[in-house]
């Protein structure tokens, strides 16, 4: 008889980081999972990965009534399933997942660090942060950060005195490598999408991919690729992505730019990146924070350079001068002058070395078969 393992995230759209992985564990142990119930993406991850997953409401921001509604019902859960393990990621499952854990006496309880929100806050809400953090280590017997940076702000800011352990090189789930491959995009199709997107063949296209937000860095990309594009008419950005009013809304003034340059292509979010990776020239990821970014990795495996902010996962994946550049986070000007550099003195990164330094480190496998180990040790 398997044993029998709960992954655990906040919202059930986090499970879609970890494609594949579930079902290949599942070959292994019997794999279950709780998420909050929201639309149809419970039915759709279920029937991928071919596991259950228990919806249980789980609210991003704090709500102390409904978090103790969760605590309880994941503890009941817990207590009904006997699980081996329980495994969570994302801030307030992890911590709501491990507290019930540890109550409902689940003998490994392990937590995976994708992203530390607290470095980048001040004041009392920073507090309260390192404070649920360091509950939920408290009553996690297994910690793993998703890259060393991560790693770094734990032991800094004396989170936890647990060994803490970067499964791989990093990131929860890898890149599969034959998915993200630039040579299934033909000529013809890449010539559509442009044409679509009113992109000339001549057109350098910077491209952004992720949540269109202010830690994103998206108001400093938007000033410093309008500075950059009122002195070369050929540039183009393309954002993909949403916009998300509530939690970290842009600047009114960037939201105008993007609506009115002709320059500026918005596609909202999309399903699959990469037919406009293969359209693009260069990935810009000015983000203030991140646990280990996938979209670098998807930019590098589709063959692309990166234009990075010296952050956790970012510096991690790119290497200087090989697959992109690292500039300091928050900072428009030397946004510009690598956006600039770029366009101006065509720096010539090998398309090919861009996608080996990302699927020669990170392919899927390999992250696959090191959870997996981890979790024959236990």
């Amino acid at each position: 008889m398997k044993k029998k393992i709960i992954r655990t995230t906040t919202v059930p759209a986090s499970f879609n980081l970890l494609q594949g992985q579930l079902e290949f564990l599942n070959k292994y142990y019997e794999i279950k999972g709780a998420s909050s119930p929201i639309g149809n993406h419970i039915q759709n991850i279920s029937k991928r990965e071919g596991i259950y997953i228990e919806p249980i409401e789980i609210t991003r921001r704090i709500n102390p009534i409904k978090d103790l509604k969760s605590l309880f019902k994941l503890y009941q859960f817990f207590r009904k399933e006997k699980p081996f393990i329980v495994h969570s990621i994302t801030p307030k499952a992890g911590l709501l997942s491990m507290v019930a854990a540890y109550f409902a006496r689940v003998p490994n309880r392990i937590h995976t660090f994708t992203g530390l929100i607290f470095p980048t806050k001040t004041g009392l809400s920073k507090k309260v942060l390192i404070f649920t953090d360091k509950v939920l280590c408290f009553c996690a017997t297994k910690i793993f950060p998703e890259g060393n940076g991560v790693k770094n702000d734990l032991i800094n800011y004396r989170i936890t005195s647990k060994p803490l352990k970067v499964i791989a090189n990093g990131n929860i789930n890898g890149i599969d490598p034959d998915h993200f491959n630039p040579n299934l995009f033909e000529i013809n199709l890449k010539k559509t999408l442009k044409k679509e997107l009113k992109i000339d063949e001549e057109d350098i296209v910077f491209i952004f991919i992720g949540r269109l937000v202010g830690d994103k860095g998206i108001n400093e990309l938007v000033e410093a690729f309008s500075r950059l594009n009122r002195i070369y008419s050929n540039t183009k950005l393309l954002l993909v992505g949403d916009f998300e009013e509530e939690l970290d809304p842009l600047r009114e003034e960037t939201i105008l730019e993007i609506k009115t340059n002709k320059n500026i292509v918005f596609t909202e979010w999309v399903d699959d990146v990469r037919p406009y990776l293969s359209i693009s020239n260069v990935l810009t990821f000015p983000s203030y924070r991140e646990g280990f970014p996938n979209v670098v990795l998807q930019a590098g495996a589709m063959g692309l350079p990166s234009i990075v902010t010296n952050i956790n996962g970012s510096n991690e994946i790119i290497q200087e001068g090989k697959n992109g550049t690292i500039i300091p986070a928050k900072s428009m000007s030397a946004l510009y002058d690598k956006m600039s550099d770029f366009y101006t003195k065509k720096i010539a990164y090998s398309n090919i070395q861009c996608r080996e330094l990302v699927t020669s480190r990170y392919n899927r496998q390999l992250v696959w078969n090191a959870i997996l180990e981890e979790y024959k040790k236990l």
